[in-house]
């Protein structure tokens, strides 16, 4: 999976442009509104979804795999940036706990023991009263059903990528059991892409 997002980012650099998500300006303002410190980013990319939350003054820590999205990331935000190199399999990096964990179209792209993991992973660096979003593309996408089937719901694109595809049963079955508390769908578009439909997915655990 590592030369696949290497080559990717070699071919396409700042592939999504430079401006955040809409759904990360939303978390950042939420976490602001909940006055969260540290915020974990799996799946941080070359950072356009990390400048929301620096703006607001998060101490932010994010995870990546390709070597060549975090040098873009430092050209972009600066060397300062806290960005451990390696897959969200090898998590955890650290023994941190995180006010807020924000994963952009990241889950979808791991097989069932790897998304399961990841989740489990993010719930235990998670302090209690704390957020998780997640976005998750949904069976709306134009690209279910496409390509070689891997599994249920699982494909793989002409470009080699391998997709799962969330509905709300699949979301009640591997999120339920860590405190979700929102699933709705949005659209996403990219830097001159047209929108993808994701699921838009919000996990909270209990203040002791």
């Amino acid at each position: 999976m590592s030369e696949f997002w290497e080559d990717a980012f070699q071919e396409k650099k700042l592939m999504w442009g430079e401006e955040p998500t809409t759904l990360a300006i939303e978390a950042s303002e939420i976490f602001k509104q909940l006055a969260f410190r540290k915020i974990l980013i799996p799946g941080f990319g070359y950072g356009r979804n990390a400048r929301p939350f620096y703006e607001k003054g998060f101490e932010v820590t994010g995870i990546e795999i390709s070597s060549t999205a975090i040098k873009l990331a430092h050209k972009l935000l600066g060397r300062e940036i806290q960005v451990f190199h390696g897959s969200v399999d090898d998590m955890p990096f650290n023994q941190d706990v995180y006010d807020g964990i924000f994963c952009h179209a990241l889950i979808h792209l791991l097989a069932s023991g790897q998304r399961k993991k990841l989740i489990l992973d993010c719930t235990r660096q998670l302090r209690h009263g704390g957020m998780m979003f997640f976005t998750a593309i949904t069976k709306d996408a134009s690209t279910y059903g496409v390509g070689e089937k891997l599994g249920t719901d699982r494909y793989r694109t002409k470009d080699g990528v391998n997709l799962y595809f969330y509905d709300t049963d699949s979301i009640e079955e591997e999120f339920g059991g860590f405190g979700l508390t929102e699933a709705t769908k949005i659209d996403e578009a990219g830097h001159g892409k047209p929108a993808t439909t994701f699921w838009k997915i919000v996990c909270k655990t209990t203040a002791t």
